[in-house]
Protein backbone atom coordinates (compact mmCIF):
# COMPACT_ATOMS: atom_id res chain seq x y z
CA UNK A 1 0.00 0.00 0.00
CA UNK A 2 2.78 2.48 1.22
CA UNK A 3 4.49 1.77 -2.66
CA UNK A 4 0.96 2.64 -4.22
CA UNK A 5 0.80 5.34 -2.28
CA UNK A 6 4.22 6.81 -3.43
CA UNK A 7 3.25 5.83 -7.10
CA UNK A 8 0.13 7.67 -7.23
CA UNK A 9 1.96 10.73 -5.54
CA UNK A 10 4.26 10.83 -8.29
CA UNK A 11 1.91 10.30 -11.14
CA UNK A 12 -0.20 13.43 -9.93
CA UNK A 13 2.76 15.73 -9.13
CA UNK A 14 3.98 14.90 -12.96
CA UNK A 15 0.30 15.57 -14.34
CA UNK A 16 0.29 18.57 -12.40
CA UNK A 17 3.48 19.66 -13.56
CA UNK A 18 2.23 19.62 -17.53
CA UNK A 19 -1.19 21.06 -16.42
CA UNK A 20 1.22 24.05 -15.53
CA UNK A 21 3.30 23.85 -18.72
CA UNK A 22 1.56 27.26 -19.97
CA UNK A 23 2.07 29.25 -16.88
CA UNK A 24 5.93 27.59 -16.33
CA UNK A 25 6.66 28.17 -19.89
CA UNK A 26 5.26 32.02 -20.26
CA UNK A 27 3.06 31.27 -23.56
CA UNK A 28 -0.70 32.05 -23.88
CA UNK A 29 -2.64 28.82 -24.74
CA UNK A 30 -5.27 30.58 -26.41
CA UNK A 31 -2.60 32.15 -29.16
CA UNK A 32 -1.61 28.74 -30.29
CA UNK A 33 -5.07 27.27 -30.28
CA UNK A 34 -6.16 29.96 -32.46
CA UNK A 35 -3.03 29.54 -34.85
CA UNK A 36 -4.17 25.47 -34.33
CA UNK A 37 -7.50 26.39 -35.51
CA UNK A 38 -7.85 29.13 -37.59
CA UNK A 39 -4.98 30.35 -38.62
CA UNK A 40 -6.79 33.33 -40.89
CA UNK A 41 -7.87 34.81 -37.64
CA UNK A 42 -5.93 37.73 -36.18
CA UNK A 43 -5.44 37.35 -32.51
CA UNK A 44 -7.78 39.89 -31.28
CA UNK A 45 -8.53 40.24 -27.59
CA UNK A 46 -12.22 39.32 -28.29
CA UNK A 47 -11.19 36.50 -30.28
CA UNK A 48 -8.72 35.24 -27.64
CA UNK A 49 -11.33 35.73 -24.85
CA UNK A 50 -13.80 33.87 -26.86
CA UNK A 51 -11.22 31.01 -27.14
CA UNK A 52 -10.65 30.51 -23.35
CA UNK A 53 -14.86 30.67 -22.62
CA UNK A 54 -15.00 27.64 -25.27
CA UNK A 55 -11.96 26.04 -23.61
CA UNK A 56 -12.07 26.93 -20.09
CA UNK A 57 -8.96 28.64 -20.21
CA UNK A 58 -10.99 31.36 -18.41
CA UNK A 59 -10.84 29.63 -14.87
CA UNK A 60 -7.40 29.70 -14.68
CA UNK A 61 -5.08 26.54 -14.79
CA UNK A 62 -6.00 24.93 -11.55
CA UNK A 63 -9.56 24.63 -12.72
CA UNK A 64 -8.75 23.39 -15.81
CA UNK A 65 -6.63 20.79 -14.38
CA UNK A 66 -9.61 19.37 -11.56
CA UNK A 67 -12.08 19.83 -14.67
CA UNK A 68 -9.45 17.12 -16.24
CA UNK A 69 -9.08 15.07 -13.33
CA UNK A 70 -12.75 14.70 -12.31
CA UNK A 71 -13.65 13.15 -16.04
CA UNK A 72 -10.70 10.70 -15.63
CA UNK A 73 -13.27 8.27 -13.69
CA UNK A 74 -15.32 7.97 -16.53
CA UNK A 75 -12.43 7.22 -18.94
CA UNK A 76 -12.96 10.80 -20.28
CA UNK A 77 -9.48 12.52 -21.39
CA UNK A 78 -10.36 15.42 -22.28
CA UNK A 79 -11.02 17.30 -25.49
CA UNK A 80 -8.18 18.12 -27.84
CA UNK A 81 -7.36 22.52 -27.95
CA UNK A 82 -6.39 21.98 -31.53
CA UNK A 83 -8.67 19.57 -33.17
CA UNK A 84 -11.58 20.29 -30.56
CA UNK A 85 -12.39 16.48 -30.74
CA UNK A 86 -12.37 13.83 -27.49
CA UNK A 87 -8.66 12.76 -26.86
CA UNK A 88 -9.50 8.80 -26.31
CA UNK A 89 -10.53 7.87 -29.11
CA UNK A 90 -7.03 8.84 -29.80
CA UNK A 91 -5.09 7.76 -27.56
CA UNK A 92 -6.23 4.84 -26.61
CA UNK A 93 -5.77 3.17 -29.87
CA UNK A 94 -2.08 4.80 -29.83
CA UNK A 95 -1.44 3.17 -26.93
CA UNK A 96 -2.53 -0.44 -28.56
CA UNK A 97 -0.11 0.41 -31.24
CA UNK A 98 2.57 1.25 -29.06
CA UNK A 99 2.09 -1.77 -26.88
CA UNK A 100 2.18 -3.60 -29.92
CA UNK A 101 5.54 -2.71 -31.45
CA UNK A 102 6.68 -2.64 -27.79
CA UNK A 103 6.22 -6.40 -27.32
CA UNK A 104 7.77 -7.57 -30.86
CA UNK A 105 10.73 -5.43 -29.76
CA UNK A 106 11.18 -6.74 -26.59
CA UNK A 107 11.06 -9.99 -28.65
CA UNK A 108 13.89 -8.88 -30.36
CA UNK A 109 15.42 -7.39 -27.27
CA UNK A 110 15.53 -10.63 -25.27
CA UNK A 111 16.42 -12.72 -28.52
CA UNK A 112 19.59 -10.29 -28.60
CA UNK A 113 20.37 -10.39 -25.28
CA UNK A 114 19.96 -14.08 -24.52
CA UNK A 115 22.50 -14.14 -28.07
CA UNK A 116 25.20 -11.85 -26.29
CA UNK A 117 24.90 -14.09 -22.82
CA UNK A 118 25.06 -17.47 -24.65
CA UNK A 119 29.11 -18.50 -24.38
CA UNK A 120 29.26 -17.09 -21.29
CA UNK A 121 26.29 -19.31 -20.30
CA UNK A 122 27.73 -22.25 -22.30
CA UNK A 123 30.89 -22.24 -20.61
CA UNK A 124 29.53 -21.97 -17.24
CA UNK A 125 27.59 -25.18 -17.94
CA UNK A 126 30.05 -27.11 -19.05
CA UNK A 127 31.55 -25.98 -15.63
CA UNK A 128 34.64 -24.25 -17.64
CA UNK A 129 36.13 -21.11 -15.96
CA UNK A 130 33.97 -18.34 -16.58
CA UNK A 131 34.57 -14.64 -18.12
CA UNK A 132 32.35 -11.80 -19.20
CA UNK A 133 32.34 -12.00 -23.02
CA UNK A 134 29.71 -9.64 -24.71
CA UNK A 135 31.91 -6.28 -23.29
CA UNK A 136 32.99 -4.84 -26.66
CA UNK A 137 30.19 -6.25 -28.71
CA UNK A 138 27.54 -5.35 -26.60
CA UNK A 139 28.84 -1.61 -26.13
CA UNK A 140 29.13 -1.31 -30.17
CA UNK A 141 25.29 -2.42 -30.70
CA UNK A 142 24.23 -0.54 -27.72
CA UNK A 143 25.96 2.30 -28.62
CA UNK A 144 23.79 2.26 -32.46
CA UNK A 145 21.13 4.55 -32.69
CA UNK A 146 17.52 4.06 -32.89
CA UNK A 147 17.28 5.92 -35.72
CA UNK A 148 20.14 4.85 -37.63
CA UNK A 149 19.38 1.36 -37.42
CA UNK A 150 15.83 2.38 -38.98
CA UNK A 151 17.12 4.59 -41.40
CA UNK A 152 19.00 1.59 -43.31
CA UNK A 153 17.14 -1.04 -42.37
CA UNK A 154 14.16 0.85 -44.50
CA UNK A 155 16.75 1.62 -47.50
CA UNK A 156 18.45 -1.64 -47.91
CA UNK A 157 15.80 -4.24 -46.77
CA UNK A 158 12.94 -2.05 -47.71
CA UNK A 159 13.94 0.02 -50.61
CA UNK A 160 17.13 -1.89 -52.61
CA UNK A 161 15.79 -5.28 -51.57
CA UNK A 162 11.74 -5.14 -51.55
CA UNK A 163 11.84 -7.64 -48.91
CA UNK A 164 9.33 -5.89 -46.33
CA UNK A 165 7.42 -2.72 -46.13
CA UNK A 166 9.14 0.57 -45.70
CA UNK A 167 6.54 2.67 -44.32
CA UNK A 168 2.49 2.02 -42.45
CA UNK A 169 1.06 -0.25 -39.76
CA UNK A 170 -1.05 -2.67 -39.37
CA UNK A 171 0.27 -6.10 -40.67
CA UNK A 172 2.80 -8.38 -39.15
CA UNK A 173 5.38 -7.37 -42.23
CA UNK A 174 5.39 -3.74 -41.50
CA UNK A 175 6.18 -4.86 -37.67
CA UNK A 176 9.92 -6.05 -38.37
CA UNK A 177 12.03 -3.17 -39.28
CA UNK A 178 10.88 -1.13 -36.47
CA UNK A 179 10.78 -3.88 -33.97
CA UNK A 180 14.51 -4.55 -35.18
CA UNK A 181 15.57 -1.21 -34.84
CA UNK A 182 14.52 -0.74 -31.32
CA UNK A 183 15.00 -4.13 -30.12
CA UNK A 184 18.67 -4.73 -31.17
CA UNK A 185 20.42 -1.73 -29.14
CA UNK A 186 18.13 -2.21 -25.78
CA UNK A 187 18.79 -5.76 -26.04
CA UNK A 188 22.56 -5.05 -26.07
CA UNK A 189 22.58 -3.24 -23.04
CA UNK A 190 19.88 -6.32 -21.47
CA UNK A 191 23.05 -8.69 -23.04
CA UNK A 192 25.80 -6.95 -21.96
CA UNK A 193 24.48 -6.55 -18.18
CA UNK A 194 23.50 -10.10 -18.12
CA UNK A 195 26.66 -11.09 -19.04
CA UNK A 196 28.98 -8.97 -16.62
CA UNK A 197 26.68 -10.63 -13.88
CA UNK A 198 26.99 -14.24 -14.82
CA UNK A 199 30.50 -14.93 -13.67
CA UNK A 200 29.33 -14.21 -10.09
CA UNK A 201 26.78 -16.59 -9.98
CA UNK A 202 28.77 -19.75 -11.54
CA UNK A 203 31.79 -18.97 -8.83
CA UNK A 204 29.37 -19.11 -6.08
CA UNK A 205 30.03 -22.35 -4.29
CA UNK A 206 26.48 -23.94 -4.75
CA UNK A 207 27.62 -23.97 -8.09
CA UNK A 208 31.04 -26.07 -7.51
CA UNK A 209 28.80 -28.33 -5.47
CA UNK A 210 26.83 -28.89 -8.71
CA UNK A 211 29.65 -29.39 -10.51
CA UNK A 212 31.17 -31.73 -8.21
CA UNK A 213 28.21 -33.75 -7.65
CA UNK A 214 27.44 -34.18 -11.35
CA UNK A 215 24.39 -31.98 -11.80
CA UNK A 216 23.70 -31.24 -15.92
CA UNK A 217 24.88 -28.64 -16.95
CA UNK A 218 21.71 -26.81 -18.00
CA UNK A 219 19.89 -27.41 -14.98
CA UNK A 220 23.26 -25.29 -14.00
CA UNK A 221 23.11 -22.78 -15.99
CA UNK A 222 19.09 -22.04 -15.53
CA UNK A 223 20.13 -21.46 -11.83
CA UNK A 224 22.44 -18.99 -12.53
CA UNK A 225 19.98 -17.26 -14.46
CA UNK A 226 17.95 -17.58 -11.08
CA UNK A 227 20.56 -16.08 -9.36
CA UNK A 228 21.24 -12.91 -11.69
CA UNK A 229 17.68 -12.46 -12.92
CA UNK A 230 16.30 -10.42 -9.94
CA UNK A 231 19.18 -7.95 -10.56
CA UNK A 232 18.49 -7.06 -13.93
CA UNK A 233 14.29 -7.48 -13.56
CA UNK A 234 13.89 -3.55 -12.86
CA UNK A 235 16.10 -2.81 -16.04
CA UNK A 236 13.55 -4.76 -18.14
CA UNK A 237 10.25 -2.95 -16.46
CA UNK A 238 12.65 0.31 -17.19
CA UNK A 239 13.15 -1.20 -21.08
CA UNK A 240 9.16 -1.84 -21.57
CA UNK A 241 8.19 1.24 -20.80
CA UNK A 242 11.06 3.16 -22.78
CA UNK A 243 10.07 0.95 -25.75
CA UNK A 244 6.58 2.25 -25.82
CA UNK A 245 7.14 6.14 -25.08
CA UNK A 246 10.67 6.49 -26.34
CA UNK A 247 9.86 5.36 -30.08
CA UNK A 248 9.56 8.82 -31.20
CA UNK A 249 12.47 8.49 -33.81
CA UNK A 250 11.13 5.44 -34.97
CA UNK A 251 7.78 5.83 -34.77
CA UNK A 252 8.18 9.12 -36.81
CA UNK A 253 10.17 7.41 -39.66
CA UNK A 254 8.39 4.26 -40.24
CA UNK A 255 4.81 6.58 -39.98
CA UNK A 256 3.38 4.63 -36.90
CA UNK A 257 0.55 5.81 -35.38
CA UNK A 258 2.33 5.27 -31.66
CA UNK A 259 1.92 7.01 -28.09
CA UNK A 260 5.16 8.52 -28.56
CA UNK A 261 4.95 10.57 -31.67
CA UNK A 262 1.91 11.57 -30.97
CA UNK A 263 2.78 12.89 -26.86
CA UNK A 264 5.65 14.53 -28.77
CA UNK A 265 3.17 16.29 -31.58
CA UNK A 266 1.00 17.68 -28.98
CA UNK A 267 3.81 19.22 -26.69
CA UNK A 268 5.14 20.91 -29.93
CA UNK A 269 1.52 22.24 -30.39
CA UNK A 270 0.86 22.88 -26.38
CA UNK A 271 -1.84 20.59 -26.67
CA UNK A 272 -2.35 19.87 -23.52
CA UNK A 273 -5.38 17.54 -22.96
CA UNK A 274 -3.46 15.65 -25.56
CA UNK A 275 -0.19 15.47 -23.76
CA UNK A 276 -1.45 14.58 -20.49
CA UNK A 277 -3.55 12.04 -21.78
CA UNK A 278 -0.33 10.83 -23.18
CA UNK A 279 1.54 11.11 -20.06
CA UNK A 280 -0.70 9.62 -17.68
CA UNK A 281 -1.00 6.30 -20.01
CA UNK A 282 2.84 6.08 -19.71
CA UNK A 283 3.23 6.35 -16.31
CA UNK A 284 0.87 4.13 -15.61
CA UNK A 285 2.40 1.42 -17.57
CA UNK A 286 5.72 2.15 -15.64
CA UNK A 287 3.86 1.98 -12.18
CA UNK A 288 2.26 -1.85 -13.83
CA UNK A 289 5.99 -2.94 -15.27
CA UNK A 290 7.29 -1.81 -11.91
CA UNK A 291 5.43 -3.53 -9.53
CA UNK A 292 5.54 -6.56 -11.63
CA UNK A 293 9.30 -6.90 -11.99
CA UNK A 294 9.51 -6.19 -8.31
CA UNK A 295 7.25 -8.80 -7.78
CA UNK A 296 8.59 -11.42 -9.67
CA UNK A 297 12.13 -10.56 -8.49
CA UNK A 298 10.90 -11.42 -4.83
CA UNK A 299 9.66 -14.45 -5.76
CA UNK A 300 13.12 -15.46 -7.53
CA UNK A 301 14.64 -14.83 -4.74
CA UNK A 302 12.81 -16.32 -1.82
CA UNK A 303 12.90 -16.56 2.02
CA UNK A 304 16.65 -15.79 1.23
CA UNK A 305 15.71 -11.98 1.06
CA UNK A 306 14.12 -11.45 3.98
CA UNK A 307 15.88 -14.00 6.46
CA UNK A 308 19.77 -12.17 5.23
CA UNK A 309 20.49 -15.17 3.67
CA UNK A 310 21.49 -14.35 0.25
CA UNK A 311 25.08 -14.62 -0.24
CA UNK A 312 26.85 -11.23 -2.05
CA UNK A 313 27.58 -11.79 -5.97
CA UNK A 314 31.02 -11.92 -6.01
CA UNK A 315 33.25 -11.77 -9.42
CA UNK A 316 35.54 -14.14 -9.70
CA UNK A 317 39.17 -13.06 -9.78
CA UNK A 318 40.72 -12.50 -13.11
CA UNK A 319 43.27 -10.30 -14.13
CA UNK A 320 42.69 -7.73 -17.53
CA UNK A 321 44.45 -9.87 -20.27
CA UNK A 322 47.01 -7.98 -22.24
CA UNK A 323 44.72 -7.55 -25.61
CA UNK A 324 41.69 -5.62 -23.70
CA UNK A 325 44.25 -3.32 -22.31
CA UNK A 326 45.91 -3.05 -25.55
CA UNK A 327 42.55 -2.61 -27.66
CA UNK A 328 41.41 0.10 -25.12
CA UNK A 329 44.97 2.19 -25.61
CA UNK A 330 44.78 1.88 -29.85
CA UNK A 331 40.83 2.60 -29.54
CA UNK A 332 41.98 5.96 -27.33
CA UNK A 333 45.02 6.88 -29.82
CA UNK A 334 42.86 6.66 -32.49
CA UNK A 335 40.15 8.63 -31.10
CA UNK A 336 42.43 11.33 -30.23
CA UNK A 337 44.13 11.38 -33.26
CA UNK A 338 40.72 11.76 -35.02
CA UNK A 339 39.97 14.84 -32.58
CA UNK A 340 43.22 16.97 -33.29
CA UNK A 341 43.07 16.27 -36.97
CA UNK A 342 39.67 17.85 -36.80
CA UNK A 343 40.25 20.89 -34.10
CA UNK A 344 43.20 21.64 -36.85
CA UNK A 345 40.39 22.44 -39.63
CA UNK A 346 37.61 24.91 -39.59
CA UNK A 347 34.20 23.34 -39.42
CA UNK A 348 32.03 26.13 -40.12
CA UNK A 349 33.84 26.77 -43.95
CA UNK A 350 31.24 26.00 -46.58
CA UNK A 351 32.30 24.81 -50.07
CA UNK A 352 29.23 25.10 -52.17
CA UNK A 353 31.10 23.76 -54.90
CA UNK A 354 32.14 19.99 -52.88
CA UNK A 355 28.35 19.40 -51.25
CA UNK A 356 28.61 15.64 -50.37
CA UNK A 357 31.84 14.96 -51.67
CA UNK A 358 33.29 11.79 -50.78
CA UNK A 359 36.41 11.33 -49.19
CA UNK A 360 39.67 12.92 -50.60
CA UNK A 361 42.80 14.11 -49.81
CA UNK A 362 41.36 17.52 -49.40
CA UNK A 363 38.60 15.97 -46.99
CA UNK A 364 39.22 12.58 -45.56
CA UNK A 365 35.71 12.38 -44.21
CA UNK A 366 34.07 13.73 -47.20
CA UNK A 367 31.98 17.01 -46.81
CA UNK A 368 28.60 17.09 -45.44
CA UNK A 369 25.20 18.57 -47.50
CA UNK A 370 26.11 22.36 -46.59
CA UNK A 371 29.96 22.05 -48.31
CA UNK A 372 31.61 21.72 -44.68
CA UNK A 373 34.30 19.34 -44.03
CA UNK A 374 33.21 15.98 -41.59
CA UNK A 375 36.64 15.48 -39.81
CA UNK A 376 36.09 19.37 -38.95
CA UNK A 377 33.00 18.82 -37.64
CA UNK A 378 33.91 15.27 -36.04
CA UNK A 379 36.56 16.56 -34.44
CA UNK A 380 35.23 19.79 -32.95
CA UNK A 381 31.90 18.03 -31.73
CA UNK A 382 34.31 15.64 -30.12
CA UNK A 383 34.57 18.05 -27.02
CA UNK A 384 31.01 18.98 -27.07
CA UNK A 385 29.20 15.45 -27.71
CA UNK A 386 31.74 13.32 -25.99
CA UNK A 387 32.58 15.77 -22.90
CA UNK A 388 29.02 16.85 -22.19
CA UNK A 389 28.01 13.14 -22.36
CA UNK A 390 30.49 12.29 -19.54
CA UNK A 391 29.32 15.06 -17.14
CA UNK A 392 26.06 13.86 -17.85
CA UNK A 393 26.56 10.53 -17.30
CA UNK A 394 29.03 11.42 -13.88
CA UNK A 395 26.34 13.20 -12.35
CA UNK A 396 23.21 10.42 -13.34
CA UNK A 397 25.70 7.58 -11.82
CA UNK A 398 25.76 9.85 -8.54
CA UNK A 399 22.27 10.63 -8.74
CA UNK A 400 21.41 6.84 -10.01
CA UNK A 401 23.40 5.36 -6.40
CA UNK A 402 21.68 7.75 -3.91
CA UNK A 403 18.17 7.60 -5.14
CA UNK A 404 18.42 3.92 -5.16
CA UNK A 405 20.01 3.27 -2.19
CA UNK A 406 17.01 5.58 -0.83
CA UNK A 407 14.37 3.20 -2.26
CA UNK A 408 12.87 5.99 -4.30
CA UNK A 409 11.15 3.19 -6.55
CA UNK A 410 8.06 5.28 -7.51
CA UNK A 411 10.25 8.48 -8.57
CA UNK A 412 12.61 6.14 -10.31
CA UNK A 413 9.86 4.76 -12.33
CA UNK A 414 7.92 8.25 -13.23
CA UNK A 415 11.71 9.55 -14.32
CA UNK A 416 11.54 6.68 -16.76
CA UNK A 417 8.19 6.74 -17.91
CA UNK A 418 8.59 10.39 -19.44
CA UNK A 419 10.78 10.93 -22.52
CA UNK A 420 13.91 13.24 -22.57
CA UNK A 421 12.38 14.86 -25.04
CA UNK A 422 9.16 16.10 -23.59
CA UNK A 423 11.54 16.75 -20.37
CA UNK A 424 13.54 19.31 -22.79
CA UNK A 425 10.46 20.60 -23.84
CA UNK A 426 9.58 21.44 -19.91
CA UNK A 427 12.71 22.33 -18.92
CA UNK A 428 13.58 24.75 -22.32
CA UNK A 429 10.16 26.66 -21.83
CA UNK A 430 10.95 27.09 -17.96
CA UNK A 431 15.13 27.96 -18.37
CA UNK A 432 15.30 29.06 -21.96
CA UNK A 433 16.68 26.88 -24.82
CA UNK A 434 20.44 26.13 -24.58
CA UNK A 435 23.06 23.32 -23.73
CA UNK A 436 22.52 23.86 -20.05
CA UNK A 437 18.78 23.42 -20.33
CA UNK A 438 19.34 19.93 -22.71
CA UNK A 439 21.80 18.66 -19.90
CA UNK A 440 19.66 19.50 -17.23
CA UNK A 441 16.45 17.68 -19.14
CA UNK A 442 18.42 14.72 -19.98
CA UNK A 443 20.35 14.65 -16.17
CA UNK A 444 16.23 14.63 -14.77
CA UNK A 445 15.28 11.15 -16.67
CA UNK A 446 18.42 9.43 -17.55
CA UNK A 447 19.50 8.88 -13.78
CA UNK A 448 16.26 6.21 -13.50
CA UNK A 449 17.81 3.04 -14.91
CA UNK A 450 21.14 3.42 -12.93
CA UNK A 451 18.70 3.93 -9.67
CA UNK A 452 16.76 0.85 -10.58
CA UNK A 453 19.87 -1.24 -11.24
CA UNK A 454 21.33 0.22 -7.99
CA UNK A 455 18.37 -0.95 -5.57
CA UNK A 456 18.07 -4.64 -6.97
CA UNK A 457 21.85 -4.95 -6.12
CA UNK A 458 21.54 -2.66 -2.73
CA UNK A 459 18.47 -5.24 -1.61
CA UNK A 460 20.64 -8.12 -2.41
CA UNK A 461 23.71 -6.95 -0.65
CA UNK A 462 21.64 -6.08 2.41
CA UNK A 463 20.36 -9.14 2.69
CA UNK A 464 23.79 -11.11 2.83
CA UNK A 465 24.84 -12.72 5.57
CA UNK A 466 28.18 -11.03 6.13
CA UNK A 467 26.45 -8.28 6.51
CA UNK A 468 24.38 -9.61 9.65
CA UNK A 469 27.95 -10.93 10.91
CA UNK A 470 29.74 -7.50 10.26
CA UNK A 471 26.80 -5.79 12.81
CA UNK A 472 27.47 -8.33 15.43
CA UNK A 473 31.02 -7.49 15.28
CA UNK A 474 30.03 -3.76 15.81
CA UNK A 475 30.63 -2.08 12.58
CA UNK A 476 28.48 1.12 12.20
CA UNK A 477 26.59 2.33 9.47
CA UNK A 478 29.46 4.02 7.41
CA UNK A 479 31.81 0.91 7.77
CA UNK A 480 29.16 -1.16 6.33
CA UNK A 481 28.50 1.44 3.36
CA UNK A 482 32.60 1.52 2.51
CA UNK A 483 33.32 -2.26 3.23
CA UNK A 484 29.77 -3.95 2.32
CA UNK A 485 27.66 -2.31 0.17
CA UNK A 486 29.33 -0.21 -2.33
CA UNK A 487 31.96 -2.66 -2.87
CA UNK A 488 29.00 -5.25 -4.39
CA UNK A 489 26.85 -2.60 -5.84
CA UNK A 490 29.19 0.77 -7.14
CA UNK A 491 31.60 -1.58 -9.81
CA UNK A 492 28.36 -3.20 -12.02
CA UNK A 493 26.32 -0.09 -11.74
CA UNK A 494 29.42 2.27 -12.71
CA UNK A 495 29.78 -0.52 -16.05
CA UNK A 496 26.26 0.35 -16.57
CA UNK A 497 26.79 4.21 -16.52
CA UNK A 498 29.75 3.52 -19.16
CA UNK A 499 27.73 2.03 -21.42
CA UNK A 500 24.96 4.72 -21.19
CA UNK A 501 27.39 7.55 -22.28
CA UNK A 502 26.53 6.77 -26.09
CA UNK A 503 23.07 7.37 -25.59
CA UNK A 504 23.24 10.19 -23.51
CA UNK A 505 25.19 11.88 -26.55
CA UNK A 506 22.03 10.78 -28.62
CA UNK A 507 19.73 12.34 -26.14
CA UNK A 508 21.39 15.49 -25.84
CA UNK A 509 22.00 15.21 -29.86
CA UNK A 510 17.57 14.42 -30.38
CA UNK A 511 17.31 18.16 -27.82
CA UNK A 512 19.62 20.10 -29.79
CA UNK A 513 18.17 19.25 -33.16
CA UNK A 514 14.65 20.29 -31.85
CA UNK A 515 16.33 23.48 -31.28
CA UNK A 516 16.39 22.82 -27.63
CA UNK A 517 20.33 22.28 -27.08
CA UNK A 518 22.90 23.64 -28.84
CA UNK A 519 21.93 25.45 -31.75
CA UNK A 520 23.50 25.47 -35.26
CA UNK A 521 25.82 25.72 -36.94
CA UNK A 522 27.64 24.00 -33.89
CA UNK A 523 29.41 21.10 -34.63
CA UNK A 524 27.36 18.23 -32.97
CA UNK A 525 27.95 14.38 -33.42
CA UNK A 526 24.25 13.94 -33.07
CA UNK A 527 23.22 16.82 -35.45
CA UNK A 528 25.31 15.61 -37.78
CA UNK A 529 23.34 12.82 -37.97
CA UNK A 530 20.11 14.23 -38.26
CA UNK A 531 20.91 16.86 -40.50
CA UNK A 532 22.83 14.09 -42.84
CA UNK A 533 20.53 11.30 -42.65
CA UNK A 534 18.27 12.11 -45.97
CA UNK A 535 21.67 11.81 -47.94
CA UNK A 536 22.58 8.89 -46.33
CA UNK A 537 21.76 6.40 -49.75
CA UNK A 538 23.80 9.38 -51.95
CA UNK A 539 26.34 9.85 -49.80
CA UNK A 540 26.86 7.48 -46.73
CA UNK A 541 30.11 8.98 -45.59
CA UNK A 542 27.95 11.57 -43.96
CA UNK A 543 26.45 9.48 -41.68
CA UNK A 544 28.73 6.65 -40.98
CA UNK A 545 31.47 8.95 -39.91
CA UNK A 546 28.93 10.03 -36.63
CA UNK A 547 27.81 6.76 -36.21
CA UNK A 548 31.26 5.53 -36.25
CA UNK A 549 32.48 7.88 -33.41
CA UNK A 550 29.10 6.82 -31.41
CA UNK A 551 30.10 3.40 -31.76
CA UNK A 552 33.74 3.99 -30.83
CA UNK A 553 33.00 6.03 -27.65
CA UNK A 554 30.65 2.92 -26.51
CA UNK A 555 33.46 0.68 -27.21
CA UNK A 556 36.07 2.25 -26.08
CA UNK A 557 34.07 2.59 -22.55
CA UNK A 558 33.43 -1.22 -22.76
CA UNK A 559 37.08 -1.93 -23.18
CA UNK A 560 38.16 0.60 -20.78
CA UNK A 561 35.37 -0.50 -17.87
CA UNK A 562 36.59 -4.41 -18.60
CA UNK A 563 40.40 -3.88 -18.02
CA UNK A 564 39.82 -1.82 -14.77
CA UNK A 565 37.37 -4.91 -13.91
CA UNK A 566 40.22 -6.94 -14.23
CA UNK A 567 42.56 -5.20 -12.67
CA UNK A 568 40.56 -4.38 -9.28
CA UNK A 569 38.79 -7.69 -9.20
CA UNK A 570 40.73 -9.37 -6.77
CA UNK A 571 41.33 -6.87 -4.79
CA UNK A 572 38.08 -5.98 -4.33
CA UNK A 573 36.83 -9.41 -3.69
CA UNK A 574 40.28 -9.63 -0.63
CA UNK A 575 38.95 -6.20 0.63
CA UNK A 576 35.28 -7.57 1.63
CA UNK A 577 36.67 -10.87 3.21
CA UNK A 578 38.52 -9.11 5.25
CA UNK A 579 35.93 -6.86 6.14
CA UNK A 580 33.90 -10.07 7.45
CA UNK A 581 36.71 -11.45 9.36
CA UNK A 582 38.45 -8.10 10.99
CA UNK A 583 36.64 -6.17 13.84
CA UNK A 584 36.28 -2.74 12.39
CA UNK A 585 38.04 0.33 14.01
Amino acid sequence: MKHLAGRLAALLAVVAVIGLLPRLTRTDPALTILHARYADRPPTPGTLDAIRAETGLDGGPLQLLGDWAAGLPHGDLGTSWVSGQPVAPDAIPALGVSLTLMGASLLVALLTAAALAARTLRRGARHRNVTAGAGTGAAVLAALPEFLIAAVLAAVVAVRLDWLPALGWGTPEQTVLPALAMGVPAGALLGRLLDDALPAAFAEPWARAATAAGLPGHRTARHALRRTLPGLLPQLGLVVVGLTGGAVAVETLYAIPGLGGTALAAALAQDLPVLQACVLLLLLLGTAAGLATRLTARALLGPALDDGALPALVPPAARARRSLITGALLLAALFAAVTLAGLLRDPLHIDAAARLAGPSAAHPFGTDSLGRDILARLGHGAARTALTALAVSAATLLLGLVLGAAGAGALTETANALPAILTGLVVAGIAGPGPWSAAAAVTAVAWAPLAAHTAALYTQERAAPHLAAARVLGAGRLHLLRRHLLPGVLPPVARHAALRIPAIALALASLGFLGLGTEPPAPEWGRMLSENLPYAERAPWSVLAPATALAVLGALAALTTAAVRGRGTRKTAAERGRGTRKHPA
